[in-house]
């Protein structure tokens, strides 16, 4: 396979290569065991496989391990509030003694013992999207999720005005990533004179987002503006606010294909674009190094960009390119 490289232009908050290889996503809960056919095998756990942005992901995971010659499993649970599921799959994956772990944690203070219990043994341990504290780590690979969120602030704001009314629907509770963006959100919303009438988690769920938003306009019929932290309950969000026939302004992130053809069509207003391929490429890649012993940084960033209507296009047709 070759890689491409994907760079978008003066929209690019941090210019990042996107290594992309004709690969698609495929799996279902648990999936992919044995692509590369390589005489190494790296074990991916992921929050879950059930949304595109951990497609993304997954597709970059096996890109690599078909590239490079790698076995690699990826597994991940239903949902992301399934945490002890997850626990359960990176236990049962250390078990099987594969070359490397490649791991983004739903709660990292959940799964730092299991961790740390692998790390003992010499294990490589790479964590991807959102990151832990413990002895032994390897490395973090992702983007600033806190960047992230105040990209997504400006960018909304932006489209404001001065003492407007905003809301903040954020993920499961406890997951790290998510509050992390709405963090960084609610400090660039604030800066620009925005009020914020509610912060309410949406579990990551396109449905629950689209509830919590009804619940919101119940009160708030006059919110012109909502971040969320990831692109399923942005477009949630945005059915609650469209059947109100509301103009509310709903900015999304992770860049996903359905996000990001709703900004083609006039739906949604914006989403932070993160780099899922690049995270799991680069997650097998560095695993393969760690695994000859080569050195790998202690911390790579994966890169994001803001997609609005005038570069909704060129995302989309990136996209696409990955499952070709």
């Amino acid at each position: 396979m070759k890689k491409k490289f994907k760079m978008f232009g003066a929209a690019a908050v941090v210019t990042s290569l996107a290594f992309v290889a004709g690969c698609s996503g495929g799996g279902d809960d648990a999936s992919g065991s044995g692509d590369g056919g390589g005489n190494e095998s790296v074990s991916v756990v992921l929050k879950t496989l059930s949304s595109p942005y951990w497609k993304y992901v997954e597709a970059g995971a096996k890109a690599a391990g078909e590239e490079l010659g790698v076995d690699v499993t990826v597994v991940g649970p239903s949902a992301e509030s399934q945490v002890i599921e997850q626990v359960n799959m990176l236990e049962d994956q250390v078990s099987q003694s594969p070359g490397a772990i490649v791991v983004s944690p739903s709660q990292p203070d959940t799964v730092v013992p299991v961790l740390e219990q692998a790390a003992q043994t010499d294990l490589p341990i790479l964590l991807i999207d959102s990151d832990a504290d413990f002895e032994g780590k390897t490395t973090f690979i992702g983007t600033e999720n806190f960047t992230a969120g105040q990209e997504g602030g400006k960018l909304l704001a932006s489209m404001l005005e001065k003492g407007d009314k905003v809301a903040l629907i954020a993920g499961a509770l406890g997951n790290p990533a998510t509050d992390d963006r709405i963090k960084g959100a609610k400090e660039a919303l604030e800066a620009a004179g925005m009020v914020i009438v509610a912060e309410q988690p949406g579990d990551s769920d396109k449905t629950k987002a689209m509830s919590v938003m009804e619940n919101i306009l119940e009160n708030n019929g006059d919110v012109k503006g909502v971040f969320a932290a990831n692109d399923d309950m942005a477009l949630g969000v945005l059915r609650a606010v469209e059947a109100k026939g509301l103009d509310t302004k709903v900015i999304g992130t992770d860049g996903t294909q359905e996000a990001v053809e709703s900004i083609i069509s006039g739906g949604l207003a914006g989403t932070i674009a993160q780099s899922p391929y690049n995270m799991g490429y680069q997650g097998v890649e560095n695993a393969l190094k760690a695994i000859k012993g080569e050195t790998v940084e202690e911390r790579i960033d994966s890169g994001i960009d803001i997609i609005s209507a005038e570069n909704a296009q060129e995302q989309l047709d990136f996209l696409k390119s990955i499952s070709e």
